[in-house]
């Protein structure tokens, strides 16, 4: 166990007024000692608090008093304050075991922690999930949650996860839906592993035991040129088009028995197939949006000002709403500090460029050619540092983008989507400030590219 560390206190809050500040370390509250964000959260909704605090080596005690159920006012440094539930899983696809050395040691981590699962998102197999684990699921209601399937049958299962836990650890998903836990799933579709009739096997599997999933989202295989694993290769076109069309053909499965499509094929999907997007209005309200389904559908429709349903503000996840939690990881703030644009070196009506990743380009292609009025165009980034067939704009790093920028011409404007930094960084630990030409970073998303381009 590790005390939570107070690294912000909100002006005029309760916690200030008490005395809380930076750096102190909160020992217990009420006496009692939290082991997360989530416990926390419990702990100081009450009206009449006792913190126990560290402060430079001193203990003392300080009182706070507030309304039931008002915030605190304390951010800490971190969503655990025991130790993380690490992954003992070793699935061939694992992006994590294809990055390449010398990185921040925080992107090797492996969680398999249903904390994080609720918190931000994060996908848990639930090979590590227990009675205990169930018992405070349902009992705090840590909905919803989110659970890589990948297969539904033992066998299979267990073969990708290569634990042999896999085959059984569903049985966890099966309690915690007859339980009202709202559960989103994940199908990583491996060519020639899970692909083909396997696929076709964990869908009728989702539909015999888990229709009552709030959503199924398949996606593909990401292979970097760091994998040593010789099965992993990416989607030929067929094989993509064959994913399309049976979560096409599933949907309206879906449809007719449960008044709804389920399942999801990502956009990456699409792309590789040669296939135009479904409407916006079938992404049911982009349940999940974050792991790219319905992202160019619902960018198009913020680009082009359309009163579509959009996806929620809010990333997955629930840390937003809890009171102290930590924005860490790709959950962190783009920026570090103020997102101030950067234009130097460029005159008023440069020529702009739209920096994106490979597959980025074909989904703004139509809509930057809609710019009748402006010297627009795109620049797509080759991702020469993950290599294999990593396109997504998420995971453009400094040194490609230095690669490109280097061989363009002053005074233009560079638009930099957002959604490659953490904390003003990129992966491989640059920053926008370490380029060759100044940039302008961008949120992601089409209302603000739209508003940057005017």
């Amino acid at each position: 166990m590790s005390a939570p560390v107070v690294v912000a206190v909100a002006p005029e809050s309760p916690a200030e007024r008490a005395g809380v500040v930076p750096g102190d370390r909160i020992l217990a509250i009420n006496d009692q000692i939290p082991r997360d964000v989530i416990q926390y959260q419990l702990l100081v909704d009450e009206p009449s608090l006792l913190l126990d605090v560290d402060r430079g080596g001193l203990r003392r005690e300080v009182g706070v008093e507030k309304p039931a159920g008002s915030p605190l006012g304390v951010e800490v440094d971190s969503p655990l304050f025991d130790r993380v539930q690490t992954c003992d899983n070793h699935c061939e696809f694992c992006f994590i075991y294809q990055l390449p050395p010398g990185m921040r040691r925080s992107l090797y981590l492996k969680d398999d922690d249903y904390r994080l699962s609720f918190l931000y998102g994060n996908f848990t197999t639930l090979t590590r999930f227990t009675e205990s684990d169930l018992e405070r699921v349902v009992t705090e209601r840590l909905s919803p949650l989110y659970v890589s399937i990948h297969a539904t049958d033992p066998g299979k299962r267990s073969e990708m996860l290569r634990n042999r836990r896999g085959g059984t650890s569903l049985r966890w998903l099966r309690v915690l839906l007859d339980h009202g836990i709202e559960v989103h799933g994940q199908v990583v579709v491996c060519p020639g592993v899970n692909d083909g009739l396997w696929l076709e096997d964990t869908l009728a599997g989702v539909a015999d035991r888990f229709s009552d999933l709030a959503s199924l989202c398949v996606v593909p295989l990401g292979v970097s040129r760091h994998t040593s694993e010789e099965r992993m290769r990416p989607h030929a076109t067929g094989e993509a088009a064959f994913v399309v069309d049976t979560v096409e053909a599933w949907q309206q499965v879906f449809l007719g028995a449960l008044g709804r499509r389920l399942v999801f094929a990502a956009d990456e999907y699409y792309l590789l197939a040669g296939r135009g997007f479904p409407p916006a209005a079938s992404y049911e309200g982009f349940p999940m949006h974050e792991d790219g389904i319905g992202m160019a559908r619902a960018f198009e429709a913020a680009f082009l000002g359309e009163a579509a349903e959009q996806p929620s503000d809010r990333a997955s996840g629930f840390f937003r709403a809890v009171d102290g939690a930590p924005a860490t990881g790709f959950r962190a703030p783009r920026l570090d500090g103020e997102a101030t644009p950067v234009r130097l070196g460029a005159r008023p009506g440069a020529p702009v460029a739209v920096l994106t990743g490979e597959l980025g380009a074909p989904v703004l292609e139509p809509l930057v050619a809609t710019v009748a009025d402006r010297d627009v165009r795109l620049l797509p980034v080759e991702n020469r540092f993950f290599g294999g067939n990593v396109g997504v704009t998420g995971l453009l790093v400094g040194e490609d983008l230095t690669r490109v920028l280097a061989e363009e011409p002053e005074g233009h404007r560079y638009l930099l989507p957002d959604v490659c930094l953490s904390g003003g960084r990129f992966l491989d630990g640059l920053t926008p400030e370490d380029l060759p030409r100044p940039v302008e970073v961008v949120a992601t998303d089409g209302a603000a590219l739209r508003e940057a381009l005017a």
